[in-house]
Protein backbone atom coordinates (compact mmCIF):
# COMPACT_ATOMS: atom_id res chain seq x y z
CA UNK A 1 0.00 0.00 0.00
CA UNK A 2 1.03 3.78 -1.06
CA UNK A 3 2.08 5.81 2.18
CA UNK A 4 1.85 9.05 -0.53
CA UNK A 5 -1.06 10.36 0.82
CA UNK A 6 -3.69 12.04 -0.91
CA UNK A 7 -1.59 15.03 -1.56
CA UNK A 8 2.18 14.13 -1.92
CA UNK A 9 2.81 17.05 0.01
CA UNK A 10 4.34 14.78 2.93
CA UNK A 11 8.39 15.39 4.39
CA UNK A 12 10.71 12.36 3.73
CA UNK A 13 10.23 9.10 5.84
CA UNK A 14 13.19 7.06 5.78
CA UNK A 15 13.08 3.69 7.88
CA UNK A 16 15.88 1.17 5.74
CA UNK A 17 19.18 1.66 4.39
CA UNK A 18 19.13 3.57 0.92
CA UNK A 19 18.68 1.30 -0.86
CA UNK A 20 17.15 -0.96 1.49
CA UNK A 21 16.84 -5.19 0.85
CA UNK A 22 13.99 -5.13 -2.19
CA UNK A 23 15.83 -2.05 -3.64
CA UNK A 24 19.03 -3.61 -3.78
CA UNK A 25 17.60 -7.25 -5.73
CA UNK A 26 16.39 -4.41 -7.87
CA UNK A 27 19.41 -3.22 -8.45
CA UNK A 28 21.22 -6.67 -8.98
CA UNK A 29 18.48 -7.05 -11.36
CA UNK A 30 19.67 -3.92 -13.11
CA UNK A 31 23.15 -4.82 -13.35
CA UNK A 32 22.20 -7.86 -15.11
CA UNK A 33 20.39 -6.24 -18.11
CA UNK A 34 21.04 -2.54 -18.42
CA UNK A 35 23.29 -0.68 -20.84
CA UNK A 36 26.78 -1.17 -19.07
CA UNK A 37 27.26 2.70 -20.05
CA UNK A 38 25.09 3.36 -16.56
CA UNK A 39 26.51 1.02 -14.54
CA UNK A 40 30.01 2.69 -14.93
CA UNK A 41 28.80 6.45 -14.81
CA UNK A 42 27.63 5.16 -11.51
CA UNK A 43 30.75 3.24 -10.47
CA UNK A 44 32.81 6.65 -11.52
CA UNK A 45 30.54 9.07 -9.30
CA UNK A 46 31.51 6.55 -6.34
CA UNK A 47 35.01 7.00 -6.81
CA UNK A 48 34.45 10.71 -6.88
CA UNK A 49 32.45 11.18 -4.10
CA UNK A 50 33.79 8.37 -1.79
CA UNK A 51 30.12 7.42 -1.13
CA UNK A 52 28.17 4.68 -2.73
CA UNK A 53 25.82 5.21 -5.28
CA UNK A 54 23.26 2.22 -5.22
CA UNK A 55 20.22 3.50 -6.92
CA UNK A 56 16.77 3.70 -5.38
CA UNK A 57 14.27 2.15 -7.34
CA UNK A 58 11.01 4.04 -7.70
CA UNK A 59 7.56 2.59 -7.04
CA UNK A 60 5.37 5.30 -7.13
CA UNK A 61 4.95 8.60 -6.72
CA UNK A 62 2.78 11.75 -6.19
CA UNK A 63 2.71 15.42 -5.91
CA UNK A 64 6.15 16.47 -4.82
CA UNK A 65 6.76 12.58 -3.44
CA UNK A 66 8.42 9.40 -4.41
CA UNK A 67 8.05 6.29 -3.01
CA UNK A 68 10.86 3.36 -3.03
CA UNK A 69 10.56 -0.73 -3.12
CA UNK A 70 11.53 -0.44 0.11
CA UNK A 71 8.38 1.76 1.05
CA UNK A 72 10.64 5.30 2.09
CA UNK A 73 9.22 8.45 0.79
CA UNK A 74 11.60 11.28 -0.57
CA UNK A 75 10.29 14.70 -1.23
CA UNK A 76 11.79 14.98 -5.12
CA UNK A 77 13.25 18.00 -5.83
CA UNK A 78 14.60 17.05 -9.09
CA UNK A 79 10.87 16.99 -10.32
CA UNK A 80 11.92 13.88 -12.56
CA UNK A 81 14.21 15.98 -14.59
CA UNK A 82 11.91 18.96 -14.29
CA UNK A 83 9.17 16.70 -15.98
CA UNK A 84 6.71 16.76 -12.82
CA UNK A 85 6.27 20.86 -12.70
CA UNK A 86 2.87 20.28 -12.04
CA UNK A 87 3.66 17.43 -9.53
CA UNK A 88 4.09 13.76 -10.07
CA UNK A 89 0.68 11.80 -11.01
CA UNK A 90 -1.34 15.13 -10.94
CA UNK A 91 -5.26 14.17 -10.65
CA UNK A 92 -6.31 16.49 -13.66
CA UNK A 93 -3.63 15.21 -15.73
CA UNK A 94 -4.29 11.23 -14.82
CA UNK A 95 -8.40 11.42 -15.62
CA UNK A 96 -7.10 13.33 -18.58
CA UNK A 97 -5.18 10.27 -20.12
CA UNK A 98 -7.77 8.12 -18.23
CA UNK A 99 -10.84 9.62 -20.40
CA UNK A 100 -8.13 9.54 -23.85
CA UNK A 101 -7.15 5.57 -23.12
CA UNK A 102 -11.01 4.88 -22.98
CA UNK A 103 -11.78 6.84 -26.48
CA UNK A 104 -8.42 6.25 -28.40
CA UNK A 105 -4.77 5.36 -28.02
CA UNK A 106 -3.35 5.72 -30.99
CA UNK A 107 -4.22 7.10 -33.56
CA UNK A 108 -2.35 7.52 -37.72
CA UNK A 109 -0.28 10.25 -36.85
CA UNK A 110 -0.06 13.33 -39.67
CA UNK A 111 -2.26 11.18 -41.75
CA UNK A 112 -5.33 11.16 -40.14
CA UNK A 113 -4.71 13.35 -36.83
CA UNK A 114 -6.64 12.59 -33.98
CA UNK A 115 -9.23 15.63 -32.21
CA UNK A 116 -7.38 15.83 -29.17
CA UNK A 117 -3.64 16.24 -31.36
CA UNK A 118 -5.39 18.71 -33.09
CA UNK A 119 -6.62 20.73 -30.07
CA UNK A 120 -3.38 20.58 -28.43
CA UNK A 121 -1.35 22.48 -31.69
CA UNK A 122 -3.94 25.40 -31.42
CA UNK A 123 -2.92 25.84 -27.97
CA UNK A 124 0.48 25.44 -28.05
CA UNK A 125 0.40 27.83 -31.10
CA UNK A 126 -1.19 30.78 -29.25
CA UNK A 127 1.77 30.34 -26.61
CA UNK A 128 4.01 31.84 -28.73
CA UNK A 129 5.11 35.63 -29.19
CA UNK A 130 4.23 35.91 -33.12
CA UNK A 131 0.33 36.85 -34.37
CA UNK A 132 0.51 33.47 -35.93
CA UNK A 133 2.33 30.55 -35.22
CA UNK A 134 2.62 26.55 -36.67
CA UNK A 135 3.99 23.97 -34.34
CA UNK A 136 6.05 20.67 -35.01
CA UNK A 137 5.28 17.84 -32.00
CA UNK A 138 7.97 15.29 -31.38
CA UNK A 139 8.59 13.04 -27.88
CA UNK A 140 11.65 14.51 -26.52
CA UNK A 141 13.49 17.61 -26.06
CA UNK A 142 15.73 16.38 -28.47
CA UNK A 143 12.93 15.62 -31.30
CA UNK A 144 12.10 19.38 -30.89
CA UNK A 145 15.57 20.45 -31.09
CA UNK A 146 15.87 18.64 -34.18
CA UNK A 147 12.94 19.44 -35.76
CA UNK A 148 13.83 23.47 -35.15
CA UNK A 149 17.54 22.93 -36.62
CA UNK A 150 15.47 21.37 -39.85
CA UNK A 151 13.41 24.56 -39.62
CA UNK A 152 16.60 26.96 -39.77
CA UNK A 153 18.47 24.74 -42.53
CA UNK A 154 15.05 25.45 -45.11
CA UNK A 155 14.87 28.49 -43.73
CA UNK A 156 18.17 30.11 -44.44
CA UNK A 157 19.50 27.34 -46.69
CA UNK A 158 22.38 27.55 -44.28
CA UNK A 159 23.73 24.76 -42.26
CA UNK A 160 26.15 26.48 -39.57
CA UNK A 161 24.53 26.34 -36.36
CA UNK A 162 26.01 28.47 -33.21
CA UNK A 163 25.97 26.65 -29.86
CA UNK A 164 27.03 28.17 -26.45
CA UNK A 165 29.70 25.67 -24.09
CA UNK A 166 28.04 24.34 -20.69
CA UNK A 167 24.57 24.48 -23.09
CA UNK A 168 22.91 20.80 -23.52
CA UNK A 169 19.97 20.12 -25.96
CA UNK A 170 19.79 16.68 -25.81
CA UNK A 171 21.49 13.62 -27.31
CA UNK A 172 20.35 12.96 -30.69
CA UNK A 173 22.46 13.59 -33.88
CA UNK A 174 21.39 17.16 -34.68
CA UNK A 175 21.42 18.77 -30.97
CA UNK A 176 24.36 16.63 -30.09
CA UNK A 177 27.01 18.44 -32.16
CA UNK A 178 25.79 21.72 -30.42
CA UNK A 179 26.55 19.63 -27.19
CA UNK A 180 28.59 22.09 -25.26
CA UNK A 181 28.34 20.46 -22.18
CA UNK A 182 30.69 17.85 -22.97
CA UNK A 183 32.93 17.38 -25.92
CA UNK A 184 33.16 13.87 -24.05
CA UNK A 185 29.45 13.20 -25.64
CA UNK A 186 30.40 14.59 -28.94
CA UNK A 187 33.83 13.10 -29.35
CA UNK A 188 33.19 9.04 -30.15
CA UNK A 189 30.21 10.28 -32.71
CA UNK A 190 32.06 13.64 -34.74
CA UNK A 191 32.59 11.92 -37.38
CA UNK A 192 29.16 11.83 -37.96
CA UNK A 193 27.92 15.53 -36.47
CA UNK A 194 27.14 18.64 -38.51
CA UNK A 195 30.87 20.20 -39.11
CA UNK A 196 29.85 22.94 -39.25
CA UNK A 197 28.31 23.82 -35.99
CA UNK A 198 30.57 26.36 -33.86
CA UNK A 199 30.33 26.13 -29.71
CA UNK A 200 31.09 29.49 -28.53
CA UNK A 201 31.86 30.86 -24.86
CA UNK A 202 28.77 31.10 -22.28
CA UNK A 203 29.41 34.48 -20.65
CA UNK A 204 28.37 35.31 -17.03
CA UNK A 205 25.87 37.10 -15.43
CA UNK A 206 28.55 39.55 -14.85
CA UNK A 207 29.96 39.91 -18.32
CA UNK A 208 29.58 42.87 -19.88
CA UNK A 209 27.00 42.80 -23.00
CA UNK A 210 29.62 43.35 -25.94
CA UNK A 211 32.01 41.45 -24.39
CA UNK A 212 29.20 38.43 -24.67
CA UNK A 213 28.45 39.09 -27.89
CA UNK A 214 31.99 39.76 -29.45
CA UNK A 215 32.36 36.25 -30.17
CA UNK A 216 29.09 35.82 -31.66
CA UNK A 217 29.57 38.67 -33.73
CA UNK A 218 32.86 37.25 -35.43
CA UNK A 219 31.01 34.11 -36.52
CA UNK A 220 29.23 36.89 -39.05
CA UNK A 221 32.52 38.37 -40.13
CA UNK A 222 33.53 36.16 -43.41
CA UNK A 223 31.36 35.72 -46.43
CA UNK A 224 27.53 35.78 -46.00
CA UNK A 225 27.79 32.09 -47.98
CA UNK A 226 29.74 31.26 -44.95
CA UNK A 227 27.18 32.96 -42.03
CA UNK A 228 25.69 30.09 -39.53
CA UNK A 229 21.68 29.57 -40.19
CA UNK A 230 21.24 29.92 -36.59
CA UNK A 231 21.90 30.38 -32.77
CA UNK A 232 20.45 28.15 -30.50
CA UNK A 233 20.71 28.97 -26.90
CA UNK A 234 19.43 28.51 -23.58
CA UNK A 235 18.16 31.43 -21.66
CA UNK A 236 19.21 30.24 -18.63
CA UNK A 237 21.76 26.84 -18.73
CA UNK A 238 20.06 23.90 -16.86
CA UNK A 239 22.21 21.13 -17.11
CA UNK A 240 24.81 23.10 -17.46
CA UNK A 241 24.86 24.75 -13.80
CA UNK A 242 21.96 27.29 -13.61
CA UNK A 243 24.27 29.56 -15.61
CA UNK A 244 22.39 33.16 -16.27
CA UNK A 245 23.63 35.29 -18.73
CA UNK A 246 23.80 39.08 -19.17
CA UNK A 247 20.58 40.80 -19.35
CA UNK A 248 20.23 42.15 -22.57
CA UNK A 249 22.39 39.10 -23.93
CA UNK A 250 19.21 37.49 -25.62
CA UNK A 251 18.49 41.06 -27.21
CA UNK A 252 21.93 40.91 -28.49
CA UNK A 253 21.67 37.98 -30.33
CA UNK A 254 17.86 38.77 -31.94
CA UNK A 255 19.35 41.83 -33.00
CA UNK A 256 22.34 39.82 -34.65
CA UNK A 257 20.18 37.30 -36.36
CA UNK A 258 18.05 39.53 -37.65
CA UNK A 259 21.12 41.88 -39.21
CA UNK A 260 22.20 38.48 -40.61
CA UNK A 261 19.65 36.61 -41.62
CA UNK A 262 19.62 33.80 -39.34
CA UNK A 263 17.63 32.39 -36.93
CA UNK A 264 17.51 32.60 -33.02
CA UNK A 265 16.06 28.87 -31.85
CA UNK A 266 15.18 29.42 -28.19
CA UNK A 267 15.38 26.10 -26.21
CA UNK A 268 12.93 26.25 -23.56
CA UNK A 269 12.82 22.57 -22.98
CA UNK A 270 13.52 22.98 -19.22
CA UNK A 271 13.22 26.71 -18.68
CA UNK A 272 9.76 27.36 -20.31
CA UNK A 273 6.36 26.05 -18.76
CA UNK A 274 6.73 28.27 -15.57
CA UNK A 275 9.72 26.41 -14.56
CA UNK A 276 11.33 30.45 -14.46
CA UNK A 277 8.49 32.41 -13.32
CA UNK A 278 7.00 33.27 -16.92
CA UNK A 279 5.49 30.82 -19.45
CA UNK A 280 8.36 31.47 -21.83
CA UNK A 281 11.27 33.05 -20.66
CA UNK A 282 12.79 34.15 -23.28
CA UNK A 283 10.17 36.35 -24.62
CA UNK A 284 10.49 38.04 -21.34
CA UNK A 285 13.49 39.84 -23.57
CA UNK A 286 13.13 38.95 -27.23
CA UNK A 287 11.34 36.91 -29.89
CA UNK A 288 12.70 34.11 -30.91
CA UNK A 289 11.95 32.51 -34.29
CA UNK A 290 11.57 29.44 -33.08
CA UNK A 291 11.46 27.93 -29.37
CA UNK A 292 11.46 24.28 -28.09
CA UNK A 293 9.65 23.02 -25.39
CA UNK A 294 9.31 19.33 -23.22
CA UNK A 295 9.80 17.82 -20.55
CA UNK A 296 6.82 19.54 -18.02
CA UNK A 297 4.77 19.52 -21.11
CA UNK A 298 3.22 16.27 -20.83
CA UNK A 299 3.06 15.76 -17.24
CA UNK A 300 4.85 12.79 -17.12
CA UNK A 301 4.00 11.36 -20.76
CA UNK A 302 6.90 12.08 -24.02
CA UNK A 303 5.74 14.92 -25.64
CA UNK A 304 7.51 18.45 -26.88
CA UNK A 305 7.08 21.05 -29.36
CA UNK A 306 9.17 23.04 -31.63
CA UNK A 307 7.10 26.17 -32.09
CA UNK A 308 7.63 28.60 -34.79
CA UNK A 309 6.39 31.94 -36.64
CA UNK A 310 4.29 31.34 -39.51
CA UNK A 311 6.39 32.90 -42.15
CA UNK A 312 9.49 30.75 -40.74
CA UNK A 313 7.41 27.33 -40.58
CA UNK A 314 6.28 27.85 -44.33
CA UNK A 315 9.87 27.15 -45.26
CA UNK A 316 8.75 23.49 -45.25
CA UNK A 317 6.70 24.16 -48.12
CA UNK A 318 4.74 21.49 -49.98
CA UNK A 319 7.81 18.69 -49.97
CA UNK A 320 7.32 16.23 -53.10
CA UNK A 321 6.55 12.54 -52.13
CA UNK A 322 6.59 12.24 -48.36
CA UNK A 323 6.81 14.42 -45.49
CA UNK A 324 9.82 15.61 -44.56
CA UNK A 325 9.80 15.11 -41.07
CA UNK A 326 6.96 12.76 -38.89
CA UNK A 327 7.40 10.44 -36.71
CA UNK A 328 4.72 7.13 -36.15
CA UNK A 329 4.01 8.28 -32.25
CA UNK A 330 4.36 12.12 -32.85
CA UNK A 331 1.13 13.70 -31.46
CA UNK A 332 0.30 10.93 -29.72
CA UNK A 333 -3.42 11.49 -28.53
CA UNK A 334 -2.34 10.20 -24.81
CA UNK A 335 0.45 12.76 -24.68
CA UNK A 336 -1.96 15.65 -26.66
CA UNK A 337 -4.37 14.95 -23.80
CA UNK A 338 -1.63 14.66 -20.88
CA UNK A 339 -0.31 18.21 -22.23
CA UNK A 340 -3.26 19.80 -22.98
CA UNK A 341 -4.69 19.12 -19.07
CA UNK A 342 -0.91 20.37 -17.81
CA UNK A 343 -1.67 23.60 -19.83
CA UNK A 344 -4.92 23.88 -18.07
CA UNK A 345 -3.27 23.33 -14.70
CA UNK A 346 -0.63 25.96 -15.06
CA UNK A 347 -2.53 28.35 -15.90
CA UNK A 348 -5.68 28.01 -13.40
CA UNK A 349 -3.17 27.16 -10.48
CA UNK A 350 -1.12 30.12 -11.89
CA UNK A 351 2.04 27.80 -11.04
CA UNK A 352 4.50 30.40 -12.69
CA UNK A 353 3.47 33.36 -10.67
CA UNK A 354 3.80 30.79 -7.77
CA UNK A 355 7.22 29.00 -8.95
CA UNK A 356 8.80 33.33 -8.99
CA UNK A 357 7.69 33.95 -5.52
CA UNK A 358 8.37 30.44 -4.15
CA UNK A 359 12.04 29.90 -5.87
CA UNK A 360 12.79 33.45 -4.69
CA UNK A 361 12.34 32.43 -1.13
CA UNK A 362 13.97 29.37 -1.33
CA UNK A 363 16.93 31.43 -2.81
CA UNK A 364 17.09 34.03 -0.71
CA UNK A 365 16.74 31.41 2.65
CA UNK A 366 19.45 29.50 1.14
CA UNK A 367 21.83 33.10 0.83
CA UNK A 368 20.70 33.92 4.04
CA UNK A 369 21.38 30.45 6.07
CA UNK A 370 25.33 31.31 4.36
CA UNK A 371 24.97 28.12 2.62
CA UNK A 372 26.72 28.74 -0.57
CA UNK A 373 26.73 30.86 -3.60
CA UNK A 374 23.08 30.92 -5.16
CA UNK A 375 22.03 30.88 -8.76
CA UNK A 376 18.00 31.22 -9.19
CA UNK A 377 15.74 32.07 -11.44
CA UNK A 378 11.90 30.70 -10.49
CA UNK A 379 11.48 27.08 -9.48
CA UNK A 380 15.58 26.70 -11.35
CA UNK A 381 18.25 26.67 -8.41
CA UNK A 382 21.98 26.05 -8.28
CA UNK A 383 24.65 26.06 -5.39
CA UNK A 384 27.32 26.15 -6.21
CA UNK A 385 29.19 23.73 -3.63
CA UNK A 386 33.29 23.82 -5.23
CA UNK A 387 34.17 20.78 -6.65
CA UNK A 388 32.47 17.55 -8.04
CA UNK A 389 33.18 15.51 -4.84
CA UNK A 390 31.47 17.89 -2.29
CA UNK A 391 28.46 17.85 -4.82
CA UNK A 392 28.31 14.28 -5.22
CA UNK A 393 28.54 13.91 -1.39
CA UNK A 394 25.51 15.74 -0.62
CA UNK A 395 23.29 14.34 -3.43
CA UNK A 396 24.05 11.14 -1.45
CA UNK A 397 23.79 12.56 1.96
CA UNK A 398 20.36 14.42 0.82
CA UNK A 399 19.29 10.97 -0.91
CA UNK A 400 19.33 9.31 2.91
CA UNK A 401 18.06 11.98 4.40
CA UNK A 402 14.90 11.51 2.17
CA UNK A 403 15.61 14.68 -0.61
CA UNK A 404 16.48 13.81 -4.27
CA UNK A 405 18.88 16.19 -5.87
CA UNK A 406 20.73 16.11 -8.99
CA UNK A 407 24.21 17.66 -9.71
CA UNK A 408 24.81 20.44 -12.37
CA UNK A 409 27.72 22.02 -14.67
CA UNK A 410 30.29 20.04 -16.39
CA UNK A 411 32.41 19.62 -13.68
CA UNK A 412 29.27 18.97 -11.30
CA UNK A 413 29.94 21.79 -8.53
CA UNK A 414 26.42 22.99 -8.39
CA UNK A 415 23.47 21.06 -6.58
CA UNK A 416 20.82 21.70 -9.00
CA UNK A 417 17.30 22.07 -7.20
CA UNK A 418 14.60 22.20 -9.43
CA UNK A 419 11.31 20.91 -7.16
CA UNK A 420 7.35 20.81 -8.80
CA UNK A 421 6.13 24.18 -8.84
CA UNK A 422 3.94 23.17 -6.43
CA UNK A 423 5.83 22.19 -3.73
CA UNK A 424 4.82 23.02 -0.57
CA UNK A 425 6.45 25.34 2.11
CA UNK A 426 6.71 22.95 4.66
CA UNK A 427 8.98 20.46 1.91
CA UNK A 428 10.74 23.68 0.73
CA UNK A 429 11.52 24.30 4.33
CA UNK A 430 12.50 20.82 5.44
CA UNK A 431 14.87 20.64 2.38
CA UNK A 432 16.52 23.95 3.57
CA UNK A 433 17.05 22.39 6.87
CA UNK A 434 18.62 19.40 5.41
CA UNK A 435 20.78 20.81 3.13
CA UNK A 436 22.17 22.95 6.04
CA UNK A 437 22.60 19.86 8.09
CA UNK A 438 24.10 17.83 5.21
CA UNK A 439 27.09 20.74 4.89
CA UNK A 440 27.50 21.45 8.21
CA UNK A 441 26.10 24.53 8.83
CA UNK A 442 23.43 25.16 11.53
Amino acid sequence: MSRLGPRGDLLPSVTTPVPGARGRDWVDALARSECPAFTARRKRRAEASGAPTDPIVWASALGANVEDVDGNVFVDFTSGFGVAAVGHRHPLVVAAITSQANKLIHGLGDVYPSDVKITLLERLAALGPWREARVILGLSGSDAVEAALKTAALATGRPGVIGFEGGYHGLAHGPLALCGYSEGFRRPFAAQLNPHARILPWPTEATALEDALGPVREQFRGHPSEWPGAVLVEPVQGRGGVRIPPRGFLAGLRELCTQHGALLIADEILTGLGRCGAWLLSTRETEPDLICIGKALGGGLPVSACLGEASVMASWGAPEGEALHTGTFFGHPLGAAAALAVLGVLADEDLAAIASSRGEQLATELRSRGLGRVRAVGMLVGLETGDAKRTLSLVRKLLEMGYLVLPAGADASVLQLVPPLNVSEQQVDGMIAALGAAMGVP
